[in-house]
């Protein structure tokens, strides 16, 4: 007798990007939700080029069950702030070194938004999308005590891991 598939769960966190090309910063916030089970979704969703479509998903995305964003822009980073303008969940803002400046363009752009319209701003690149899922996690753990465990976990893991290296 075949076994039922399982439904898959709504995601709960949204990722977004400006462009394709910020794909490969984006995976270890990718890593990070599928090694914690979160379910997400990601989009390509451009403030610049695509302004209609960030504004509806923004403002659509908790009625569909998100309950965090990651916004991932390089250059003038537009994305997290607009995105944070259109809706009240949090959003983490992950600038992307994708331009001559590496990143510092984006950080700065992301960093200063007007009080009133917080974004939660990570560090450029790759280790910023990580801890913008980690970040993600623990907002979510907030209402989900198996989820909290597993945070736990994977803290007491990265703890132990310094100890070894320590007394090696």
């Amino acid at each position: 007798m075949p076994r039922p598939t399982k439904t898959p769960k709504a995601p709960l966190v949204g990722v977004l990007m400006g462009s394709r090309t910020d794909a490969p910063y984006l995976a270890p916030a990718r890593e990070v939700l599928q090694q914690f089970g979160v379910p997400h979704e990601v989009r390509v969703v451009s403030a610049h080029r695509t302004p209609e479509w960030m504004f509806e998903y923004a403002r659509t995305a908790e009625g569909r069950g998100l309950q965090v964003l990651i916004a991932a822009a390089g250059g003038a980073a537009h994305l997290p702030g607009m995105v944070a303008a259109s809706t009240v969940l949090p959003v983490f803002g992950v600038p992307m070194p994708t331009t001559g400046l590496q990143g510092v363009d984006a950080l700065l752009s992301i960093v200063q938004m007007p009080r009133g319209v917080p974004v939660g701003t990570l560090a450029v690149g790759a280790p910023g999308a990580a801890n913008a899922a980690l970040l993600a996690v623990q907002v979510l753990a907030l209402q989900d005590a198996q989820l909290r465990k597993e945070l736990q976990r994977f803290r007491e893991a990265r703890r132990d891991e310094v100890l070894k290296d320590t007394h090696a």
